[in-house]
């Protein structure tokens, strides 16, 4: 808040005092009051957050999805034993030659199709990677948010607290001078509804001040009966930018351009995988087997002069595809995939371009609110002083002195308002163009 700002003065003396902020370096109670930094309130949030844990298993599971797809080009080694009889020419329902003991070794060496499958699958993991990223900027926003929320909450109470002295005074005095018929009842009715108004104004915030320290409570990890103590603080100092710089930062790190691009990179990987399956696919390949010439007969069928039990062969198998109906029609699709995944990032970029324009003017009009609401509460304070002067001199009545008071408090709400927009539309930007996790390193 503005350093020329004065914090509204005790009710019962009328002398305005210099605000005090917290000592930041207070020691910190969870049990009998936790006195908490903005700063410290989000590291606390990112440590505690459930939702950042999911987000890191979930791209624990993708890169696992990853290395499964890399396991295709890896080898891949099979044993197994067994006994089968035949009648007649010895062979499996497979085809090969009954054995009793079979070692198999199987890799592959080019398969465009499995190939761009695990690109795409990388593609994807970098885009979990972004997910994370996302919920750490969602728990810092929610958090500073809250945060800065319940300081405004907290310190509007201690002004409505004020107001209502104010006005329960105005309102005793509008009672006495009526009861003495020297002011009208609709004065008296006039006063009770300030008084009411404010009440009112009171009982909402204080359920908004137990709904806002529940939820900070339970973001940074406090137990349900611990308090919490905060201060009013304004977000760390960001370097000023203009709006092209704005728009240049938003489509460099903003999540979801990033996101989009890497599935477009993806589709251009499954795209070149689904071309490539009309080429040959290569396997290197190895078996070993053990015969049985008893059990199997291999003698009535093969030259007992030759035959031998151990058998060993080794080397490459390549798969040539002269025609696979389903080929051109993966092709055909992974293409229109291809072409919606292009235009979802051009319209992504123009959209948070877009976004960050708005945002930007947002925060513009934001703070220039804020600069009214500052100088109509020094324009409050100036003339409290001035009405607080006669008052010590018997030129200005108690009525005069407790209204002025109660309009500077009303001012300090107006001011303490503005200046939590400012400071939430702030965060919505730096979300936008992807610098809030910067600055709160």
């Amino acid at each position: 808040m503005a350093q020329d700002l004065r914090y509204p003065q005790d009710a019962q003396n009328g002398e305005a005092t210099q605000s005090t902020q917290p000592d930041q370096n207070a020691p910190a109670d969870a049990q009998t009051g936790e006195t908490l930094t903005l700063k410290r309130a989000v590291a606390l949030a990112l440590l505690n957050s459930r939702e950042l844990a999911i987000a890191r298993l979930q791209y624990t599971i993708a890169q696992n999805e990853v290395t499964v797809q890399k396991a295709e080009f890896r080898p891949n080694l099979y044993t197994g034993a067994g006994a089968v009889y035949t009648y007649g020419f010895p062979t499996t329902p497979g085809g090969a030659l009954p054995s009793v003991f079979k070692l198999a070794y199987v890799q592959t060496i080019y398969n465009p199709l499995i190939k761009g499958q695990q690109h795409a699958a990388e593609d994807r993991a970098r885009n979990q990677q972004l997910e994370i990223d996302r919920t750490h900027d969602s728990v810092i926003q929610q958090t500073a948010s809250a945060y800065l929320e319940l300081a405004q909450v907290r310190h509007t109470l201690e002004l409505l607290r004020n107001e209502s002295t104010s006005s329960q005074k105005i309102l005793d005095y509008a009672r006495n001078r009526a009861a003495s018929g020297l002011e009208l009842p609709i004065e008296v009715t006039r006063a009770e509804l300030t008084a009411a108004r404010i009440e009112h104004h009171v009982i909402q915030l204080t359920g908004r001040d137990e709904y806002l320290t529940e939820k900070l409570r339970g973001m940074i990890g406090f137990a349900d009966s611990a308090a919490i103590e905060v201060q009013p603080e304004e977000l760390p100092a960001s370097a000023e930018e203009t709006a092209a710089a704005l728009e240049n930062n938003a489509l460099q790190d903003n999540l979801d351009v990033r996101e989009a691009e890497n599935e477009r990179q993806a589709r251009q990987h499954l795209f070149k995988g689904a071309r490539g399956s009309y080429w040959p696919k290569v396997d290197l390949v190895g078996e070993y087997d053990v015969l049985n010439n008893r059990l199997n007969n291999f003698n009535k069928f093969f030259n007992p002069n030759s035959f031998q039990t151990n058998n060993f062969n080794f080397g490459f198998e390549v798969t040539i595809p002269l025609f696979t109906a389903r080929t051109p029609a993966a092709v055909g699709l992974a293409k229109s995939e291809l072409a919606l995944a292009e235009n979802n990032v051009g319209s992504k970029r123009t959209e948070v371009r877009l976004e960050v324009r708005q945002q930007a003017q947002n925060v513009k009009e934001l703070d220039s609110a804020r600069e009214v609401a500052r100088l109509d509460l020094k324009l409050a304070q100036e003339t409290l002083d001035i009405t607080q002067n006669k008052f010590n001199q018997g030129q200005a009545s108690l009525r005069d002195l407790e209204q002025d008071r109660l309009d500077e408090s009303e001012k300090w709400v107006a001011f303490l308002n503005a200046d939590l927009a400012k400071q939430q539309g702030q965060l919505a930007l730096l979300q936008t163009t992807g610098q809030l996790a910067r600055l709160f390193q």
